[in-house]
């Protein structure tokens, strides 16, 4: 018997230890227990209390979770941040208008007084992180449905965040790690004034657009600038002229001494969200369902909005921060959809499913508890495949237009006037209305969302069975015959949702217009759709999902304590993580080899002045043809714009810091190549590349082409 066991677990040692070179997102706190001798074997002249301490000021307290999406970098001991231009760039246009496009022609404050204030954005530092699993789960009880669970822990957490910033001014949040078998607080310090420093033009912070966007090679110069702003004794406040600029515990330095092949890497930021641990039935249904749906709507959306935008400047400005968001994730899901294929994913998690079964099955424990676990799930991921298409048509198509989407902001308060129940805060939410509305009509064009909602409403049509439909679709169908474009005339005719004035009046007097509004066609479309949405297709998905959920939760609980020969690493959840690789190129198909650097010889080459994303500034120009390119020239007197690397990084790694073994500055991350967008769901070492603006670029910008080198004097920049 021993014997056998001994066989056992080396053949399992050989199968399940998967962990793949340069793969995971680590908390940083782990990193002297779980990477610190691997990272420094691989180039790291740091240790890890160098990069994550309660102690000391550390590489920690200069990583910003910028606007909640995005990560930021501190690179001056007065609050100077770099991020990306995609991450500014819905500040860049909230400040651009038809006479001051700040989009197409950039910006640089000479002074902080030029500043730009942004309401609403934050920059968020991370205090401290605490492992608060045994205080979670302290009331939960085997037995307990996934409610009652669920019920537990978020009043445990409730609990131990009020406990934690009483009397601070400091803010604290708990995720769940491994499907809720751990949980850990992240203390915060958020800073709400932060303030538009500079941006390049869009020819260059866009150089490449949809084009060029999750590709490889890449010349785009995507950086933009902030400074996060305090009160005078230096902790957050809201805007205000008083306040000053923010000193940080921590500034990084910056290195021009250029970086080479195989160097060491390290990215720090806030990736969004992955799930590496998710079954084969979980990955057959996002890349046989799920992404194929959303990439199909919205890439008819975007050829609409394309078609105006090019014929008007004012809807080119209104929509460009929308197209940009929209086209992101269409291009990424397409992106993920081919290397899933190409990886064989649903194969690979399939033959790891099998073995693990079979390790499963050899202990009599595990059987009975893990030995229907992959039945379980194959059963409910058949029930949760139709009620997830009804969510995704509903969601990337019904509100795909944007009248119905701005009716959707009344819902609830039109609900309550009808029903006579109002609530406690309806004049909270009536006042929200009035400032959230012409926030939307800011960047609205009803004649291009006509168009769109006669695109949406065939794409719901034509994949959502009759039976499956809200009530308003059989009024739609008797009255018009089908006949979309007759719908959506009359629709936008009579709507007082197209317009901001009459929509405005309405709200202005809510007590005399709410039958009004709750008659409109706009409303009553988007009201029987939201109706069946959130009483009949999202509590089923949410009821499925939880299912889902718990049983993940065995499923990686199952894992750890039988593969013990694997390093786990937490999926990404928005939370503050470290991953680290190496600068290297690639091969993306038979026969071709990508460099792992770039340079403005490139951006010339791609040129294009007939095409909008391949128009080059003619001061780049001027400077290229000089070859003036002071102290950031590489070595071969190029001037580098990007490099890529093989650390895992996602959605929200968006503006990392880049480091050097040295933990220097040697980049901004801004994007992963299109054969590696799988990384979200599995990692494969030999496609996976991050794409990083070398910050010799970002700083000749700065220097040579704005102009605005007084911003260098704030940095430390090593030469």
């Amino acid at each position: 018997m021993k014997k056998s066991i001994l066989i056992f677990l080396s053949f399992n040692f050989l199968t399940f230890n998967l962990a793949k070179a340069d793969e995971g997102m680590w908390l940083p706190m782990f990193l002297k227990a779980m990477n610190e001798a691997d990272m420094q074997s691989k180039g790291l002249k740091l240790t890890a209390e160098d990069i994550y301490s309660i102690n000391k000021s550390s590489l920690k307290d200069a990583i910003v979770h910028f606007g909640g999406g995005c990560t930021a970098e501190i690179i001056s001991d007065k609050g100077l941040m770099f991020t990306n231009h995609h991450c500014g760039y819905g500040q860049i246009q909230s400040h651009s208008t038809v006479e001051n496009d700040l989009l197409t022609n950039g910006f640089w404050a000479k002074s902080q007084d030029q500043e730009l204030p942004n309401p609403g954005l934050t920059a968020t530092i991370i205090i401290r992180m605490e492992d608060v699993t045994k205080k979670v789960l302290e009331n939960v009880t085997p037995g307990m449905s996934d409610a009652e669970r669920e019920n537990k822990v978020n009043e445990s957490i409730g609990k131990i965040i009020n406990e934690t910033v009483k009397d601070t001014h400091y803010g604290a949040y708990i995720r769940p790690f491994f499907y809720g078998n751990e949980y850990y607080m992240f203390v915060t310090e958020t800073f709400k004034d932060v303030r538009l420093v500079g941006a390049p033009p869009s020819s260059i912070g866009k150089f490449g657009g949809d084009t060029d966007n999750w590709m490889w090679p890449r010349h785009t110069g995507d950086f933009s600038i902030f400074r996060i702003y305090a009160n005078k004794d230096n902790r957050p406040a809201e805007y205000s002229k008083d306040n000053v600029p923010y000193k940080p515990k921590y500034v990084i330095p910056i290195s021009i001494k250029g970086i080479e092949e195989n160097d060491f890497t390290m990215v720090y930021g806030f990736p969004g969200r992955t799930s590496e641990y998710l079954s084969s039935y979980a990955v057959n249904i996002i890349m046989n369902e799920q992404d194929p749906a959303k990439v199909k709507i919205r890439a008819t959306r975007l050829g609409v909005w394309d078609e105006d935008m090019k014929a008007s400047d004012k809807v080119r400005i209104q929509y460009s921060a929308k197209y940009a968001g929209i086209a992101n994730y269409w291009k990424k899901w397409d992106g993920e959809i081919k290397g899933l294929k190409k990886a064989d994913a649903i194969n690979k998690k399939k033959k790891f499913e099998q073995d693990f079964m079979v390790k499963v099955n050899a202990d009599q424990d595990a059987k009975a508890k893990y030995g229907t676990l992959f039945t379980d799930l194959e059963k409910l991921y058949g029930e949760i495949s139709p009620v997830s298409k009804q969510r995704d048509y509903y969601g990337e198509a019904v509100m795909g237009i944007e009248a119905v989407t701005v009716s959707s902001y009344f819902f609830e308060v039109i609900n309550a006037m009808q029903t006579g129940k109002k609530a406690a805060d309806l004049q909270k939410n009536i006042d929200k209305l009035k400032t959230d509305v012409p926030a939307f009509y800011k960047d609205y064009n009803a004649a291009t969302d006509e168009k769109i909602c006669v695109v949406m409403l065939e794409a719901y049509l034509n994949n959502i069975d009759k039976s499956q439909r809200p009530a308003v679709f059989a009024e739609i169908e008797k009255k018009y015959k089908g006949d979309l474009k007759k719908y959506a005339k009359d629709l936008y005719s009579k709507s007082m949702f197209v317009s901001q004035e009459k929509i405005m009046q309405a709200l202005n007097d809510l007590d005399k217009n709410y039958k009004k509004i709750a008659k409109d066609p706009v409303f009553k479309l988007m009201h029987s759709s939201m109706t069946k949405y959130t009483t009949e297709i999202l509590p089923k998905f949410m009821e499925l999902d939880a299912k889902i959920t718990s049983l993940n939760r065995t499923y990686m609980k199952a894992m750890r304590e039988l593969i013990t020969t694997k390093k786990y690493y937490p999926d990404a959840n928005s939370t503050l993580r470290v991953t680290y690789g190496k600068v290297n190129g690639y091969e993306p198909k038979d026969g071709i080899h990508y460099n792992y650097y770039t340079t403005l010889d490139g951006v010339m080459e791609k040129e294009n002045p007939a095409v909008d994303e391949f128009v080059v500034a003619p001061k780049l120009k001027d400077l290229y043809l000089k070859k003036d390119y002071g102290q950031y020239a590489n070595k071969n007197g190029e001037l580098p714009v990007a490099f890529c690397a093989s650390n895992h990084t996602t959605g929200g790694n968006s503006g990392s810091p880049v480091f050097n073994g040295e933990g220097q500055l040697i980049g901004t991350n801004f994007d992963r190549n299109w054969e590696g967008t799988m990384s979200d769901i599995i990692y494969n070492p030999d496609q996976v590349r991050n794409i990083v603006l070398d910050v010799r670029f970002t700083l000749f910008v700065i220097d040579k082409f704005a102009g605005a080198g007084y911003l260098l004097n704030e940095m430390k920049i090593i030469k």
